[in-house]
C-alpha cells in the first residue's frame, strides 16, 4: 500500500504544487545540512527520571547514544498495559509544562509516563533538526523585544498569520518525516501523547498507533495540525476554529476535520493543582482578609524577554515589600544570568532577597512551608536543571495570590493572573479566554496598565476574593480537567483496538 503523503493533502484539502514543492525543498536542505538517518537502527531504553520522577513518576525514554551509555542496573522494561509515552521537546516553557501537566495527570491514575523529548537525542538528525528551529525561534522572540519594527513588521504576522496557513503545516509534515527514524525501535502499541505537533507528526510517520496531539493555545494555526492523530483542544473557541480549518487557506472554505478527529478537553492541569483548587482559593481570601503580604510570583522564561515590564515591577513593589503589604517570588528558571541583570538594574533587589539556587530538596520543603506559614521579603529561585526550572512554578502556585505571566501556557492554569504583554500574536487569544473564565486579567500591554492591575488586586477588597470564586466554579464544571481527559482518551484508543 502506498503511504499518503501527508505534506500534499491535509484532511482532503490539497496544498498547491509550489507549496508542496517549497516543503520538499525544505526537507532537502536539512538533509543536506545534517544528513538522512532514515535507515539508522537506534537502540532505546528507559531510565528513572531523576528530577521529576519521585514527583511524577516519570522515567525517561533514551534514544541512540543516550541508550547505550545508560547504566545497565538503570534500565526498565516497557510496560505494556500501564506506560503512557509523553512525547514534548522543549521549546520555551510551555511545551515541557504541558507534558508535566499530562505526567501528572497519568501518574494520578496509576499510569507508568514515560519522557521522550525528541530535543534531546544529539546524535540524530530528528533533533539537529529541532534544535535549529527553535534557535532560529528563539533569535526571533529576542530580536522582537528589542526591536518594535521587527515584532509588528515580522514577528506578530509570523506567529499570528504564518503559522495558520496550511501551506506551513505542509513543511512540517515534510520536515517531521526525518524525525521518524527515533521511534523504529518503540513499542507501537503503547499510547503517545504528544505535548508539541513534532512528535505527534514524527510519531505518526514512524507507525505509532495511538497517538493523541494536544493543541496549545486559544488561536487556531494549521501549524499544530497531525493528521492521523487524535486532536484535543482546551477552549470552545480554539475547537470551532480548528474544526473548520478556519482562514487556513486565507478566505477559502475548506473541508472541515473529520469528526471525532477533534475532541475539547478543558485545561491541560497538573492533578496536584487541580485536586487543591478549593483548599488553595480559600487560603488566599484568608491571607487578603487578615492583610497579610499579597504574594506575587513573576515566572520569567526564555533568555529573560520582557525583563523591563519585569524590572518595573519589581521597583514598584519593593516600597510595599518592606512595608510587608506584598511580597515576591521570582522564578528565572535556568537563566541564572536573568537575575544577575535584575540585582544589577534595582537597586536594593539583592538585599531584600533570599536566594533559593539550584537546590533542589529545599525548593520543595519551601514551597511546603509557604502553604501554611507567612512568608515575607523576596525569595528568587533558579535551578540549572530544566525539569526543576520548570516545575519550580508549579510548586510556588499553590502558596501564590498572584501569578504574573505573559498569556502563554500558564493562561489555562487555576490561579488568579496578572498578564503582562505578550510575545507572539497568537497568545493575546489566551488572555482573553482567561479574562472571559474570571481566572485572569486583559492583557496589560505596557507598565502603567500592569501597576494599574496590582494596584486593583492589592487595594481593592473584592477583586482577588471573585478570581478565586471563578476558579472554584470553573473547577465544578470541569473547565481544568484537561489533563485527565487527555490520558483517557489515549488509553482508550489502544483499549477499543484491542476490543476489535
Amino acid at each position: 500500500m502506498v503511504k499518503r503523503d501527508r505534506s500534499a493533502l491535509i484532511f482532503d484539502n490539497p496544498i498547491s504544487n509550489h507549496d508542496y514543492q517549497k516543503a520538499v525543498r525544505s526537507k532537502q536542505r536539512f538533509i543536506k545540512r545534517f544528513g538522512d538517518d532514515q535507515n539508522k537502527d537506534y537502540p532505546v531504553t528507559l531510565v528513572a527520571n531523576k528530577e521529576i520522577g519521585e514527583l511524577l513518576g516519570v522515567s525517561d525514554l533514551l534514544v541512540g547514544q543516550r541508550a547505550e551509555n545508560a547504566n545497565k542496573e538503570e534500565r526498565e522494561p516497557f510496560d505494556h498495559e500501564k506506560g503512557i509515552i509523553i512525547g514534548n521537546i522543549r521549546m520555551g516553557f510551555g511545551h515541557y509544562r504541558i507534558a508535566m501537566a499530562m505526567a501528572s495527570a497519568a501518574h494520578a491514575f496509576g499510569y507508568h509516563p514515560y519522557w521522550m523529548d525528541l530535543n534531546s537525542y544529539p546524535d540524530t538528525t530528528c533533533t539537529k533538526v529541532i534544535s535549529a528551529q527553535n534557535d532560529l525561534y528563539s533569535k526571533g522572540s529576542r530580536i522582537s523585544q528589542k526591536s518594535q519594527a521587527f515584532n509588528r513588521i515580522v514577528w506578530e504576522p509570523m506567529n499570528y498569520e504564518g503559522f495558520r496557513k496550511l501551506s506551513y503545516n505542509a513543511s512540517d509534515q515534510k520536515n517531521s518525516e526525518l524525525m521518524a527514524p527515533v521511534f523504529h525501535n518503540i513499542p507501537k502499541d503503547i499510547p503517545l501523547i504528544a505535548t508539541h505537533v513534532w512528535p505527534a507528526q514524527a510519531a505518526l510517520h514512524g507507525n505509532m498507533k495511538y497517538v493523541v496531539n494536544a493543541i496549545p493555545d486559544n488561536w487556531p494555526m494549521a501549524l499544530h495540525l497531525a493528521e492521523g492523530s487524535l486532536h484535543t483542544i482546551q477552549t470552545h473557541q480554539a475547537y470551532q476554529g480548528y474544526r473548520i480549518l478556519n482562514g487556513m487557506q486565507g478566505a477559502k472554505v475548506l473541508r472541515p476535520m473529520p469528526e471525532g478527529s477533534l475532541v475539547y478537553t478543558g485545561h491541560y492541569v497538573d492533578h496536584e493543582l487541580t485536586a487543591n483548587v478549593e483548599k488553595d482559593c480559600e487560603a488566599r481570601i484568608r491571607r487578603k482578609e487578615a492583610k497579610q503580604p499579597m504574594r506575587f510570583l513573576l515566572t520569567i522564561g526564555g533568555a529573560g524577554a520582557q525583563r523591563e515590564i519585569f524590572a518595573g515591577i519589581i521597583r514598584y513593589l519593593l516600597p510595599l515589600i518592606e512595608e510587608k503589604k506584598a511580597m515576591l517570588y521570582i522564578n528565572v528558571g535556568d537563566y541564572r544570568n536573568v537575575w544577575d541583570h535584575l540585582c544589577k538594574e534595582i537597586s536594593g533587589l539583592q538585599k531584600l532577597s533570599v536566594e533559593h539556587f539550584d537546590h533542589w530538596q529545599e525548593t520543595q520543603a519551601f514551597a511546603q512551608k509557604a502553604l501554611d506559614e507567612p512568608i515575607f521579603g523576596i525569595h528568587a529561585f533558579y535551578h540549572q536543571n530544566i525539569f526543576q526550572a520548570v516545575y519550580c512554578t508549579n510548586l510556588l502556585m499553590r502558596s501564590t495570590d498572584v501569578l504574573v505571566t505573559k498569556p502563554s501556557e500558564l493562561t489555562f492554569y487555576p490561579i488568579p493572573k496578572l498578564f503582562i504583554h505578550r510575545i507572539g500574536g497568537h497568545e493575546k487569544w489566551g488572555a482573553i479566554h482567561s479574562a472571559e473564565m474570571g481566572d485572569g486579567t486583559l492583557e496589560c500591554e505596557d507598565l502603567p496598565h500592569v501597576i494599574q492591575m496590582l494596584e486593583l488586586f492589592l487595594n481593592d477588597s473584592s477583586f482577588l476574593q471573585e478570581m478565586c470564586q471563578n476558579i472554584i466554579r470553573n473547577k465544578k464544571m470541569g473547565l481544568y480537567d484537561g489533563a485527565y481527559k487527555v490520558v483517557q482518551l489515549a488509553m482508550e484508543m489502544r483499549g477499543k483496538h484491542n476490543e476489535q
